[in-house]
C-alpha cells in the first residue's frame, strides 16, 4: 500500500495511516504498540517472525529511513495462499508499507547501510509466543535480492518448516 501525498512548495504531506481507510480495505488494525528497528548495516536480516496463538500479531511495516527487501509469508493452513509470500521493497521515497496479517510471518533484508523501520502493532508483544521460520527454507522459496551478511543466532538456527509450528 502507498500512501498518497499532497505537495506544495513546502514539500508534501501524506496519511501514514487511517482506521476507517483500512476497514473499508478489510483490514481491521487496532493499534496497540509501535515498535522501532534500527539496523546499522547493509545485509541485515531480522525474520521471519510471527506471534502464534492466542495473541497473532498483525502488523503495518514501513521503512522510514534507507531501503528494505521486506517479506510477508503467509503460515495459515486454511489459507489459499499457504506458505506464499509477498514481497516488495520499502522506502522512505516510495512512501508505502506492507500489511502482514495475524498468522503471517515477516521479516526483512536491508539494502544500505542505517535502516530504520517502523511498525506498527496490533498485539502486544508475547515473549513465550514468539516463534519464527528459516529465511531461506526452501519450502518458501522466496527470492532474497542476496544473502545475508548479518543476522541473529536465532534466525540463522530456526529449523526445516512443519505445517505444526
Amino acid at each position: 500500500m502507498r500512501t498518497e501525498p499532497h505537495a506544495d512548495a513546502r514539500g508534501d504531506f501524506a496519511r501514514s495511516y487511517c482506521s476507517e481507510e483500512f476497514r473499508a480495505a478489510g483490514i481491521d488494525l487496532d493499534i496497540v504498540q509501535i515498535n522501532i528497528s534500527r539496523n546499522a548495516k547493509r545485509g541485515t536480516l531480522r525474520g521471519m517472525h510471527f506471534q502464534g496463538e492466542p495473541v497473532p500479531d498483525p502488523k503495518l511495516v514501513r521503512c522510514t529511513r534507507g531501503r528494505i527487501f521486506d517479506v510477508a509469508l503467509d503460515l495459515r493452513p486454511d489459507s489459499d495462499t499457504f506458505c506464499h509470500s509477498e514481497y516488495t521493497i520499502l522506502s522512505p521515497e516510495l512512501q508505502n508499507a506492507i500489511f502482514v496479517p495475524p498468522g503471517c510471518a515477516h521479516g526483512f533484508l536491508t539494502l544500505e547501510d542505517n535502516c530504520e523501520i517502523e511498525y506498527l502493532m496490533g498485539a502486544p508483544y508475547v515473549a513465550d509466543l514468539a516463534h519464527g521460520v528459516r529465511w531461506d527454507d526452501p519450502a518458501f522459496d522466496i527470492d532474497w535480492p542476496h544473502a545475508p551478511a548479518l543476522m541473529s543466532d536465532r534466525d540463522a538456527s530456526y529449523p526445516d518448516f512443519s505445517a505444526e509450528i
